[in-house]
């Protein structure tokens, strides 16, 4: 099933058990508004390419939308549309002013210099300026971008609109960039993680993890949990995958990853087929690269008694019914992964105000409000009697629902 579909799943799923008037849910599926722009760059050696470039604005009852750009041979617009649907879901779960977006352009990053990357990126922006704001729709880095793509952003909507640093997240430093926000998603992880361990009478301490996938979401996750103490036994990434059932020294796999550009040929640990990661014996399972990795082809191996969905939509609505069947708890990415956005929000809210904030500050407020949601989450499954993906869907659904109906949705 893919993420659109599983999307709208679980989004029909919360507007039953919320009990919401179908025209309603009709009106929160259907996207705000859908932009899809050309964009025509002369390349190095003087030829011209044309790109296709899109912006999905889901809604916007909450706040200005929100919601990354990523650069990527298959930029879908259904794929694209469930994406700016789920940072709705996203932004709506962790309790901050925003709504939904997702853009991006169909290109390979890998096969374009960074002088057409820049091309390619002020053209977009001129094509989109105008539907893109401070207070409107402000975006942030996703696959295939980073940091300069959004100085890129950044200035060249400064062209139009005066100098606007609040106008993307995920900047360099130097430009308003926020401390803290590059380990931002991880640290989520791993907040995340305690608030659900906790409410299992268990500590990071001494649990055994697996994480799959070592971008910066994993590393930053292995980093911080074997630092709380949690052992890790085996990790992978598309170089390969290594195990050391007795854990892994972080540091210098870390060390190790940047020097060989992946994990792969780590002597404290011995290989494993990558395929294998998921089924390995451990306590916890933190999926942190691709959608769809657990699957009904896998879920009944798995042994973990914990899933941390660090990736965006790693498991199956199939996979769902047979983890759940095992009694396999489930954190999911819309809680999960929100760390994120979350430190996105304080890099805006720091821009907006003028005035940045110290790394400490910005830790001990992700952590405030990851462990809030942990609590507004787990009271919705108490009120509905449903696991923790129902009560993160319904409690972003209700949000978004009735800040809706108090704007004055059929006005």
């Amino acid at each position: 099933m893919n993420a659109l579909a599983a999307t709208n799943r679980n989004f029909k799923l919360a507007s039953r058990l919320l009990g919401l008037d179908s025209k309603l849910e009709k009106s929160l599926l259907i996207p705000f508004r859908e932009i899809k722009v050309e964009c025509t760059i002369p390349k190095d050696d003087g030829t011209l390419a044309s790109y296709v470039g899109f912006r999905i604005q889901h809604d916007n009852a909450r706040g200005p939308m929100k919601g990354g750009i990523r650069y990527h041979p298959e930029v879908e617009p259904d794929e694209v549309n469930a994406l700016a649907q789920l940072m709705t879901w996203k932004t709506a779960v962790a309790n901050i002013p925003y709504g939904g977006a997702k853009g991006g352009i169909g290109c390979d990053p890998a096969e374009l210099s960074v002088s057409e990357l820049e091309r390619l990126t002020r053209v977009f922006t001129q094509k989109i300026h105008d539907l893109i704001g401070v207070q409107t729709d402000v975006p942030a880095p996703d696959m295939g971008t980073g940091p300069q793509t959004m100085a890129w952003i950044l200035d060249e909507y400064s062209k139009f609109h005066g100098y606007s640093p609040a106008v993307v997240t995920g900047k360099p430093i130097d430009l308003g960039g926020s401390l803290g926000r590059d380990a931002a998603t991880g640290r989520g992880v791993l907040f995340a993680t305690e608030a659900l361990l906790k409410e299992h009478g268990k500590s990071v301490s001494g649990q055994r993890f697996v994480i799959q996938g070592f971008g910066n979401v994993g590393s930053w996750a292995a980093q911080l949990i074997s630092e709380k103490g949690g052992k890790i036994v085996a990790v992978t990434d598309i170089t390969g995958a290594i195990k050391n059932s007795n854990g892994l020294d972080i540091p210098s796999l870390l060390k190790h990853s940047r020097e060989h550009r992946g994990v792969k040929g780590f002597h404290g640990g011995d290989p494993i087929d990558p395929k294998s990661i998921l089924v390995e014996d451990c306590d916890v399972l933190v999926p942190a690269a691709l959608g769809g990795v657990i699957n009904r082809e896998n879920a009944n191996e798995i042994k973990a008694k914990f899933i941390v969905e660090a990736a965006n939509h790693p498991t199956d609505p199939e996979a769902d019914e047979i983890l759940k069947k095992k009694g396999v708890v489930i954190l999911p990415d819309i809680f999960a992964n929100s760390g994120g956005v979350t430190v996105s929000y304080f890099e805006w809210v720091q821009n907006i105000q003028g005035f940045m904030w110290d790394e400490e500050k910005v830790n001990n407020e992700l952590k405030t409000y990851m462990t809030q949601g942990f609590k507004d989450v787990k009271d919705m499954c108490k009120t509905h009697n449903c696991d923790l993906r129902m009560g993160a869907f319904t409690l972003a659904v209700n949000r978004v629902a009735r800040a809706t109906v108090l704007r004055g949705w059929e006005a």
